[in-house]
C-alpha cells in the first residue's frame, strides 16, 4: 500500500494536549490510516470465516453472532457520533451551572428513531492526560473484573461475561456482553454489550446497557435494529511523546484519554433540561476520571 498524505492545520485552533500528537503525525498521518486499515482487514477476514476462533463463545449461534456484531457496529457508530458532534444528529452546546470548562455538553432531541430512547439526550465529553500507556490504559478498561473501580453503574459488584466474540487476532479486538453481579440482593441485574479494538493508532472502549429481553431476541439471530441504546465510553490516543499537568512521563508514554457519556435525562422529547441534569452528568464525568487514575496508581 503506498499512501501519500499532505495534511495542514492551525495549530492555534489545537488544545494544547493534542498538539504533540498532530506534531509526530498520529493524528492525520497515514500510519494512523494504515493502522485503521489493517485492523479492518482482519476484522472482514475474521467475519467472513465460517470457523469460530479460540477466543470465541461458542455459545452464541451464528445468527446470532452476525446479529450481535451489527448492533456493536451501530453502538460504535452512535458513540463516535455522540462525541464528535457531525452532521448526523442536531446537537446544542450549553454552558449553563458549574461545569468544567474542559467538560463539552451538548443536548439534542431522539424522535422516531427506533434504535435509542425517545426524549431529551445529554452527552458530555472531556479529555485527560493520564500516566499510562495506551495499551496498559486499554487493557485496565476492557477488563470486566475491574470495571468495578472506576463504573457507577456496577454499583460495586463484578461484572461477568456472558458471551464473547472475537474481532481480530488481537484479543483487545472484540464483542462482548456483560452480566452486571450487583452487591444488593435488591438491585436486579443488567446486561451491558460492549465492543473493543485497538491498533498503532489508538484504541475505544465503547458500552451501553441493553434490554434483557431483547438481548435474547438478538443473540438467537433477531434483528438488532429495534434494540434502543445510547453508547458511552473511551477513546485512547498515544500522547505524541507529550506530558500533561507537569507529570512525570512514564516509560512507554502517556495517553491522551477522551470519557464520554451519553444519557437519557428525560423520555419527553418536549420536556426542558435542567442544570441539576448537566451538572449531575459533569459530576459523573469527573468521578469517573478521577476513579481511573486512582486505580492506576493502585496499580503500579
Amino acid at each position: 500500500v503506498t499512501w501519500v498524505e499532505h495534511a495542514e492545520y492551525d495549530e492555534n485552533l489545537i488544545h494544547h494536549l493534542y498538539r504533540p500528537l498532530l506534531r509526530s503525525g498520529l493524528g492525520f498521518g497515514s500510519q494512523r490510516w494504515l493502522a485503521t486499515l489493517q485492523r479492518q482487514c482482519e476484522c472482514r477476514a475474521i467475519l467472513m470465516s465460517t470457523s469460530v476462533t479460540s477466543h470465541d463463545n461458542t455459545s452464541v449461534t451464528p445468527g446470532g453472532r452476525k446479529s450481535m456484531l451489527k448492533l456493536a457496529e451501530r453502538m460504535t457508530f452512535n458513540f463516535c457520533s455522540g462525541i464528535s458532534a457531525p452532521s448526523v444528529h442536531s446537537w446544542n452546546k450549553l454552558t449553563v451551572g458549574n461545569v468544567d470548562p474542559d467538560v463539552r455538553v451538548m443536548t439534542r432531541k431522539s424522535v422516531d428513531d427506533p434504535g435509542e430512547p425517545p426524549g431529551i439526550v445529554l452527552s458530555a465529553a472531556t479529555s485527560v492526560w493520564i500516566p499510562a500507556s495506551p495499551q496498559r490504559l486499554f487493557d485496565f478498561l476492557r477488563n470486566e473484573r475491574m470495571r468495578c473501580e472506576w463504573d457507577i453503574l456496577s454499583n460495586g459488584g463484578s461484572m461477568q461475561e456472558m458471551a464473547h466474540i472475537a474481532k481480530g487476532q488481537d484479543q483487545g479486538n472484540s464483542v462482548s456482553l456483560l452480566r452486571s453481579n450487583p452487591l444488593n440482593a435488591n438491585q436486579s441485574s443488567m446486561l451491558i454489550l460492549q465492543e473493543t479494538c485497538i491498533d498503532a493508532s489508538g484504541a475505544l472502549v465503547v458500552y451501553a446497557p441493553v434490554d434483557i429481553p431483547a438481548m435474547h431476541v438478538v443473540m438467537n439471530g433477531g434483528d438488532s435494529s429495534y434494540v434502543a441504546l445510547l453508547p458511552s465510553g473511551f477513546a485512547v490516543l498515544p500522547d505524541g511523546g507529550g506530558s500533561g499537568d507537569n507529570e512525570q512521563r512514564p516509560v512507554g508514554g502517556g495517553s491522551l484519554l477522551t470519557v464520554a457519556f451519553q444519557i437519557l435525562v428525560n423520555n419527553l422529547p418536549t420536556a426542558k433540561l435542567t442544570v441539576e441534569s448537566v451538572e449531575t452528568v459533569n459530576n459523573l464525568i469527573s468521578c469517573t476520571v478521577q476513579k481511573i487514575r486512582a486505580a492506576l496508581q493502585c496499580e503500579s
